[in-house]
């Protein structure tokens, strides 16, 4: 598994992407937080010769995780990534210092169904057109999920600054087999139930306009999580790091909350 570090001094932090299958996007977070803080960025297992599992990449996280020793880093993901974060602070209580969720994914099917609502209300026609086009114009299935994200990021966001695209590795596959076993624990009634165990505090940093319900999945999880807080910004969608009315506010707490925990 690649890792890319950032910073050579402060707290430890463990950055993981989404997606699932979408690796490298958060680089210009890693590189904002690297002047107070060593980051460290997995680039999650791609597919191979056996279907991934939510249990392979909390223990590929695991591993990550013993190169540090007896250092406690605060782990900060987003969507799945946070999902992710979730489930590993579950399976290793007090190896986390503290968890943040930015633009956290569902954990049940009514969130899910009022995400795709939501999703559906903001297609316009030619994006629609644009998606529907897909299969015939990018046959490769990777690189056909690199370009349905940048056509749906335009449906997530609210006013986003966009510079020099980051490059992103996708991996189709991985995606909908890490994706399905996430849906089938929750099914199960694994998750959320199994975050009682998280003992480490747990911020959620949210859009309003981000189409994933962030009211609905509070609720969800804070039955289970002891220590939950949430923050939410007005005019901000699923990336606030990018949002110009919500960046600065977001990189703020950010370190607030890594530095106070």
């Amino acid at each position: 598994m690649q890792i890319r570090e950032y910073g050579t001094t402060g707290p430890r932090i463990v950055l993981l992407h989404g997606g699932p299958g979408a690796a490298g996007y958060l680089a210009p977070v890693a590189r904002e937080l690297a002047d107070a803080f060593r980051v460290s960025e997995p680039f999650q297992r791609r597919s191979g010769g056996e279907p991934l599992t939510v249990a392979r990449h909390v223990a590929d996280l695991q591993e990550t995780i013993e190169r540090f020793g007896d250092e406690r880093p605060a782990l900060v993901g987003h969507s799945w990534g946070a999902m992710l974060a979730l489930a590993y602070a579950a399976a290793h209580p007090g190896r986390a210092r503290s968890l943040v969720l930015v633009g956290c994914g569902t954990f049940d099917a009514v969130a899910r169904a009022r995400y795709g609502e939501i999703r559906e209300a903001r297609l316009t026609d030619d994006v629609r057109r644009r998606i529907d086009a897909l299969p015939r114009e990018v046959p490769d299935p990777d690189q056909r999920l690199r370009a349905r994200g940048k056509l749906m990021m335009q449906l997530d966001s609210v006013d986003p600054v966009i510079g020099k695209g980051e490059r992103v590795e996708c991996d189709a596959r991985a995606h909908d087999e890490s994706w399905t076993d996430m849906v089938r624990l929750q099914d199960a009634g694994v998750y959320p139930a199994a975050f009682a165990t998280i003992d480490a505090p747990v911020l959620m940093l949210h859009g309003a306009d981000d189409p994933h319900p962030g009211p609905m999945i509070r609720a969800s999880l804070a039955p289970h999580i002891r220590r939950l807080e949430y923050i939410e910004w007005p005019r901000c969608g699923h990336y606030p790091w990018l949002e110009r009315h919500a960046r600065s506010a977001f990189f703020a707490a950010l370190r607030e909350a890594i530095t106070r925990q």
